[in-house]
C-alpha cells in the first residue's frame, strides 16, 4: 500500500472543477456530479474546512441550454453564453447546497481586478469574509465582460489559472483540481495504453511541458499545460496542488484522508 500523503493540517482548500465534470458529453448538465460536490463541500465545512469552489462550466451549460453541439467562435456569443450558463449553474448550485444546509455566494472576477492592489486587496477581504462565516465562495471568471480584445488585461485564459490565482491570494493549503483525467501521466493515456500515471513531481520543467497534451473538452478552455502553470504558481508559493479525476467529486474526501490519488505537485 502506498504511503499516506499528510495532510492532517490542511484547514483552507480551494476546489476546481472543470466543465467536463459538471456536464455531460453532449452538453446537459451532470447533475448526479454536483449533486456530489456540493454534498462533498458541505461535508469539509462541518468538518471545519474553509473551501472555496472555482467552478468552470457557464459556457457549456449555456452550450447545453441552447442545444448548441460547437462552441461559437465569435465573443459576443460566448458572451451572451457565459451569461445564460452562469444563472442556471449559480440556481443549480443554490438548490443542491441547500440540500446540505450550506450556505453559498457568488463571485466573479476578471484579471484586471486581481492586477489592481486595492481591489485585490478588497476580493481578499471578502472571501476571508465568508470563509470566516462558513460560507463557501464559488468563484468563476466574469466572461460575459472579459476578453481578449479589450485594450486592458481581464480574461485569465481559463479557470485552472484563476483557481491557483485565488489560491494563493487567499493563502490556500491546498489546491485541487477536479478534471476527466486520473493526474499527470508520462504520455498521454487516451493515445497511450502504456501511459504511466507520475504520483508526484517536486519540479516542473520544460520537459513536465512536454508530456502535457492540447487542449480539454469542446465546451471547456482547459487542456493539462494549463494545470501544470496553475501547480507551479502554487509551488512557487509552496503549496500544495493534487490533480484527479473528478468524475465522481466525492473522492475529494478520499485525498483529504491522505490516499495517493492523482498527482501531487509540492515543492521539492
Amino acid at each position: 500500500m502506498a504511503n499516506k500523503r499528510q495532510f492532517d493540517k490542511i484547514k483552507r482548500i480551494v476546489v476546481k472543477v472543470g466543465t467536463s465534470s459538471l456536464t455531460h458529453s453532449n452538453g446537459k448538465m451532470n447533475l448526479q456530479a454536483i449533486d456530489q460536490l456540493s454534498y462533498t463541500l458541505s461535508g469539509l465545512v462541518n468538518e471545519g474546512k474553509q473551501v472555496v469552489l472555482v467552478s468552470s462550466g457557464a459556457i457549456g451549460v449555456g452550450m447545453g441550454q441552447l442545444n448548441l453541439q460547437e462552441r461559437p467562435t465569435d465573443i459576443p456569443a460566448q458572451q451572451a453564453l457565459a451569461a445564460l450558463g452562469q444563472s442556471m449553474l449559480m440556481t443549480i448550485y443554490q438548490q443542491r447546497f441547500a440540500t446540505y444546509g450550506q450556505k453559498i455566494s457568488q463571485v466573479l472576477l476578471t484579471h484586471d481586478v486581481l492586477d489592481y492592489p486595492q481591489s485585490k486587496e478588497n476580493v481578499n477581504n471578502a472571501i476571508n469574509k465568508m470563509l470566516a462565516w462558513g460560507i463557501i465562495p464559488i468563484v468563476n471568471e466574469n466572461d460575459t465582460v472579459a476578453t481578449d480584445e479589450l485594450d486592458h488585461k481581464t480574461k485569465f485564459g481559463d479557470n485552472d489559472q484563476l483557481s491557483a490565482i485565488v489560491a494563493t491570494i487567499i493563502d490556500a493549503d491546498l489546491l485541487i483540481m477536479l478534471s476527466d483525467i486520473d493526474g499527470f501521466f508520462d504520455k498521454n493515456p487516451k493515445k497511450y495504453a502504456d501511459a504511466k500515471l507520475i504520483p508526484e513531481i517536486t519540479e516542473i520543467n520544460e520537459q513536465t511541458y512536454q508530456h502535457a497534451g492540447g487542449k480539454g473538452s469542446k465546451f471547456g478552455t482547459g487542456g493539462m499545460t494549463t494545470k501544470l502553470k496553475a501547480a507551479q504558481r502554487m509551488m512557487k508559493a509552496d503549496k500544495l496542488t493534487i490533480l484527479a479525476n473528478g468524475v465522481n467529486p466525492s473522492i475529494v474526501f478520499r485525498i483529504l484522508n491522505g490516499d495517493a490519488i492523482g498527482t501531487l505537485f509540492r515543492k521539492g
